[in-house]
């Protein structure tokens, strides 16, 4: 009962700002003739302005009493001052709020002084610019916002509510002044200022829409994460799936009422032709108005849904999904598809055709209709592959080096006779089998496959292929180390491609994950120094790198003058008397727990473009070496028995440790888990 409560306060009291807002605009564009501002229908409408503004302070007050309910759980603590004060005081929701309630009060001023004012343009701009104020206050509380707060996230959604506002709120003033000319002037046509009103505004409401789907766009898109396959799996998906499908019927209406019906309102228009059109108007508006409520209630349902990009979908519903990645190299598939694009562009531009040459209504839509489902019948099924229920599963493991590290052990104990070594599918037996395996290591299996599919083929097998499942035999998270490690080998052939030598702010390599206990009796994670950091992860052998570690001892004070951690990690485990000899000596930390992890899971990253080490086992080098930037990603990697002279240079080490230092590249983080 309390979401509902929430729910119907914030649609009411943004309904009101929107009407608001729009009203300011709509009269803003309205003729500037005084004679305008003395109608009938303007004193109407500014009559429902102080009703409006003292509605959003009541919403704003009914959405803060649910929500400390909600987050207190506790219905009596509304009567609480000291809730009420430590929940202000205390959240960063409560202290956006004092601001969305001041900008209320201050907005409901305004409306009082432009009651009592001389009407003027002026006054009803300054009046939407303050409507536009609390509004920018609310998409703090966005789901964008709540990520990250920054100008990057909130402008978008900001800029959305005021657009909607544009449009929406506009709606109510555009119907009063019909529907009011239309008493008043019962038996004379349209005037000219009331024409050039609607006229005006039309011009800008459609544009405003667009922008409305763009920018709406741009929000669902960091909601999304990539994750697009959820828009038909998910709660939030398939609100904000209605939520287009309606916005779009919308713009239909409106591209109508601008095109056909606000023409026939012209100055020149015979009698008949105004009484139609007025018609028209009237009912067209009216229900774009009703449709316009609906997808703002929906619009406040989804602010409170569970994002896709956090929401889980346990068992995808379909036998298939669309994959450009999987599909596009096969035979015909990209033939096909832009034969199918083309049939699309031809529905548009049949679109616009039939406007210019002015086809009936059932003809303008049936033909693009017919050609539009075509087209997409053309273009989609080439780029549809198998799925399974658990195809978008979110793994439930991080990716991190214990989990890699058990994954390995399992590929050994039960892949390696098929699979091979190093997952080329040129194990002892895989001559034996009636399928060809896939090459794990080199093609891109795993980018054209979900995490999920993996799963799928491990716990239960695949179709028509000799790979028998493995759920009656290995746990749920052995299954998903497994994944981990498959995904581990491929990103690992990926970080061929890094060198001594950053690419400036270019960066692909995501590593795994890992958390530590050091030879200080300290403990920590890769992700503690994201932000911070930029990490040397030094990977070493003992005494085989005892040059090398003496050299980063001597340049450790010019190494930390960079704001960089150095992290080594041993290859084998040392005994008691090495690691004291080693810790000695060493000025910064020895990672103790977790090492041989650590070390076998980087030493996957083990190959470079000159020597992809494919052959057999592979071969793990002595030392490695690599810099990981401070939003997570792997940067560089030395291997001295490779990439000779390389970081043996300090200097060198220094200069590229100096350019990731100076790079402003704003990165997302790399996600904890297998995507």
């Amino acid at each position: 009962m309390i979401d509902v409560i929430a729910a119907i306060a914030r649609w009411f009291q943004l309904a009101a700002n929107l009407i608001l807002l729009g009203s300011c605009v709509f009269l803003a564009l309205a003729n500037t003739g005084k004679r305008t501002y003395l109608d009938a229908w303007v004193e109407k409408l500014e009559r429902l302005f102080p009703w409006l503004a003292i509605s959003i302070p009541i919403g704003l007050i009914v959405i803060l009493t649910t929500t400390i309910t909600q987050v207190t759980g506790n219905s009596s603590n509304i009567w609480q001052q000291d809730v009420w004060l430590g929940f202000i005081n205390d959240t960063r929701v409560g202290q956006i709020w004092v601001w969305r309630i001041s900008l209320a009060l201050l907005l409901l001023f305004l409306v009082i002084y432009l009651r009592k004012s001389p009407k003027a343009r002026w006054r009803y701009i300054l009046g939407a610019g303050i409507a536009a104020l609390p509004l920018i206050a609310g998409s703090l509380t966005s789901h964008s916002a709540t990520e990250e707060l920054s100008v990057s996230t909130i402008t978008p959604f900001a800029l959305h509510l005021i657009l909607a506002g544009v449009w929406f709120g506009a709606l109510p003033a555009f119907l009063l002044l019909v529907y009011e000319k239309n008493r008043s002037d019962k038996n004379k046509r349209t005037n000219v200022s009331e024409y050039e009103t609607l006229k005006r505004f039309s011009a800008i409401a459609l544009p405003a829409m667009l922008l409305i789907i763009l920018t709406g766009f741009t929000v669902a898109d960091r909601m999304f994460a990539g994750y697009y396959a959820a828009s038909v799996a998910t709660s939030y998906g398939w609100l904000l799936s209605i939520k287009i499908l309606i916005l779009g019927v919308i713009l239909l209406i409106a591209a109508r009422v601008r095109a056909h019906w606000l023409p026939l309102l012209a100055n020149n228009a015979s009698a008949a032709d105004d009484d139609t059109g007025r018609a028209g108007v009237r009912k067209w508006v009216r229900i774009e108005f009703i449709l316009a409520l609906l997808l703002l209630l929906l619009a406040t349902v989804i602010a409170n849904t569970t994002p896709v990009k956090y929401a889980s979908i346990e068992n995808w519903p379909y036998p298939f999904r669309f994959s450009i990645i999987a599909t596009w190299n096969q035979p015909n598939v990209a033939i096909q598809v832009w034969i199918g694009v083309f049939i699309l562009m031809l529905a548009a531009g049949t679109v616009l055709f039939g406007r210019i040459r002015s086809w009936e209504l059932k003809r303008l839509i049936s033909i693009p209709a017919i050609l539009l489902v075509s087209g997409l019948a053309v273009a989609l099924p080439p780029l549809t592959i198998q799925a399974y229920p658990e195809t978008y599963r979110r793994p439930p493991v991080p990716f991190d080096a214990i989990s890699i590290a058990n994954g390995a052990a399992l590929y050994t104990q039960h892949c390696v006779e098929c699979h091979g070594f190093q997952g080329m599918g040129n194990g002892i037996k895989s001559r034996t089998l009636s399928t060809k395996l896939p090459d794990l290591l080199t093609e891109p299996h795993t980018a054209e496959h979900t995490p999920g599919d993996f799963y799928n083929w491990i716990s239960y097998g695949m179709v028509n292929t000799d790979m028998p499942g493995y759920a009656d035999k290995l746990s749920d998270e052995d299954r998903w180390d497994l994944v981990n490690y498959v995904h581990a080998l491929s990103r690992g052939y990926q970080a061929r491609i890094l060198a001594p030598e950053i690419i400036p702010n270019k960066a692909y390599v995501k590593p795994p994950l890992f958390s530590y206990a050091d030879n200080n009796g300290e403990s920590g994670t890769l992700q503690d120094f994201r932000g911070k950091k930029t990490v040397l992860l030094v990977i070493f052998s003992w005494p085989q790198s005892q040059v090398r570690m003496e050299q980063l001892k001597q340049a450790y004070h010019r190494l930390s003058e960079q704001n960089i951690a150095v992290l080594a990690v041993p290859v084998n485990e040392l005994s008691t008397d090495e690691m004291a000899q080693v810790a000695a000596e060493l000025p910064f930390p020895v990672v103790t727990q977790s090492a041989a992890e650590i070390a076998s899971s980087y030493a996957l990253s083990r190959r470079t473009i000159t020597h992809p080490d494919i052959i057999g086992r592979g071969k793990i080098p002595d030392h490695m070496e690599f810099l990981i930037d401070r939003n997570g990603y792997m940067r560089a990697r030395w291997i001295p028995s490779v990439d000779q002279p390389g970081w043996s240079d300090i200097d060198m080490l220094n200069q590229q440790i100096s350019l990731l230092n100076r790079e402003q590249m704003k990165m997302p983080y790399p996600e904890d888990f297998v995507r």
